[in-house]
């Protein structure tokens, strides 16, 4: 539920900041960037730190060295959190960390459907509605800017900056 929490309290935020006036914070893509980052820099830190052990025990024991896999994810979602932060890198980034959501969902499955989950959020349907809001807000970046890209290289068309 924290990676939840992070994600809509730090999109608020910066929503909030950019109504108030910083104007750089207003558009809505830059809010859930932050906010996004803020999710992936928590749950890229837990494969370090707090709850590694318990994470290691959510891989699969079909697939082999969980502790790499872990290490792996980890640094990927981390470098994943920067990239959103870095205007050149944000599609790559949002896309990079849309795949690894859906990579990482049979992790998901595998603590729900064998009775592993430590807490209500971790249960199959919960976990399931959380996975795919944060994928959405990965797609929805990554489409943005995509499409802003384009726009850039091709015309002008929306008022946006080139």
């Amino acid at each position: 539920m924290e990676p939840l929490i992070v994600l809509v309290v730090v999109t608020l935020v910066i929503l909030i900041a950019g109504v108030a006036g910083v104007s750089r914070l207003r558009p809505w893509p830059v809010a859930l960037r932050g906010g996004l980052a803020a999710m992936f820099i928590l749950t890229g830190s837990v494969h370090f730190f707090y709850m590694r052990t318990e994470i290691i025990k959510m891989v699969p024991p079909i697939l082999p060295y969980p502790d790499l896999i872990v290490t792996l994810t980890g640094v990927l979602e981390l470098a994943g959190a920067i990239g959103l932060l870095w205007r050149p890198t944000v599609t790559w980034a949002a896309g990079g960390l849309s795949l690894l959501l859906l990579v990482m969902f049979p992790a998901n499955l595998y603590i729900a459907i064998n009775g592993l989950a430590t807490s209500p959020e971790d249960k199959l349907i919960p976990r399931t509605l959380m996975q795919i809001l944060f994928l959405s807000v990965s797609l929805a970046i990554w489409m943005f800017y995509r499409r802003h890209r384009s726009v850039r290289k091709h015309g002008n068309d929306f008022g946006l900056s080139k």
